[in-house]
């Protein structure tokens, strides 16, 4: 499965930053992360193509959920 994620580029003021990140992501790949698969540029709009992650992102967990400094360094080690 994939998720694609649009990311509107008139609104990026450093669209050399985004070129560089998804670079990074091509490079990097790993079982851990959310890998990288694909982009899109369509009109002013950059979308990424990216492995799909059952029950959302990370950000979205963060919001639900008080992590205890262990449970942080266990994930950061990962």
């Amino acid at each position: 499965q994939v998720a694609l994620k649009k990311m509107p580029l008139c609104k990026r003021s450093r669209k050399e930053l985004v070129i560089s990140e998804i670079q990074i992501m091509k490079e990097n790949r790993h079982p851990n992360i959310v890998n990288y698969i694909d982009s899109y540029l369509v009109d002013e709009d950059l979308w990424l193509v990216m492995e799909y992650v059952d029950g959302g992102t990370l950000t979205s967990v963060l919001i639900q959920v008080v992590l205890e400094e262990g449970m942080i360094a266990a994930i950061s080690r990962e």
